[in-house]
Parts: structure tokens; C-alpha cells; sequence
């Protein structure tokens, strides 16, 4: 379990982002993405829904959330943050780990951009093809 001035850490990553999320103990749930607040950093609600998903689903947990985050888009972003939240919930208390798994939360999405091939104008469009 947590204690006073001490926090609990995680990474969680998603395409090329990779975030690296703090919980410390609070009175109130507050987040902080690379120095900002949530609402500076992910404007639209989708996105903000995204990153409170998983400790919304615990109830009565308050903790400061501290995020830093690089790489990827801005989705990519909020879902690494996620996962990251998550992890660090289990870390908390194993007890967890059954509600946040159901949700889908503690997998990592493997997805990535396929690599461009040689000879291809893409990782797999070919060039146009002429008979003569």
C-alpha cells in the first residue's frame, strides 16, 4: 500500500508513445500531464474519458496522478497513460487486477505501423504497374 510522500510508478506505452505515470496519495483525483492539467493537454472529452477510464472504474480511490508522456499522437498518448494507470492501480492492490483486466485495460495494444519495404512506396503499395 501506499504511504505518506511516497508514490506508486508505471509505464505504459502504446504505437511509439510511452508514458511514465506517477500515483501519489490525495485527498482528491487530480491529473498533471508533462506539467500541464488534464484539460490544457487533451482537449476534447473523448480523450480526457480515455485517461480517467481506469481509475473510474475503481471506486473510492483518490489518487494525484502525474503523467509524462512522448512519442506517438495524442490517442496514442491517452491510451499509454491508461495502461499506465492502470498497472500502477494493480501495483497498489493485486485485488484489482480482475475488474481492470476485464475492461481491457492491463493489455498492451501491440499494434504498430508496418515498416516501408524497398522497391514499395509504402509498406505495401506497390508502384503502378504498366503492361507496356
Amino acid at each position: 500500500m501506499a504511504t505518506e510522500q511516497k508514490y506508486i510508478e508505471s509505464v505504459g506505452r502504446r504505437k511509439t508513445a510511452t508514458a511514465r505515470v506517477r500515483l501519489f496519495p490525495a485527498a482528491k483525483t487530480t491529473y498533471v500531464v508533462n506539467d500541464k492539467k488534464l484539460e490544457e493537454y487533451f482537449p476534447t472529452d473523448s480523450l480526457q474519458k480515455t485517461v480517467q477510464d481506469a481509475i473510474s472504474k475503481i471506486k473510492g480511490v483518490t489518487f494525484k496522478i502525474s503523467a509524462k508522456v512522448m512519442g506517438g499522437g495524442i490517442p496514442a498518448q491517452a491510451e499509454a497513460i491508461r495502461l499506465g494507470i492502470a498497472r500502477a492501480l494493480v501495483k497498489d492492490d493485486e485485488s484489482r487486477r480482475k475488474e481492470l483486466k476485464g475492461e481491457g485495460y492491463l493489455k498492451r495494444d501491440p499494434r504498430m505501423k508496418e515498416r516501408k519495404k524497398f522497391g514499395l512506396r509504402s509498406a505495401r503499395r506497390a508502384p503502378q504497374w504498366s503492361k507496356r
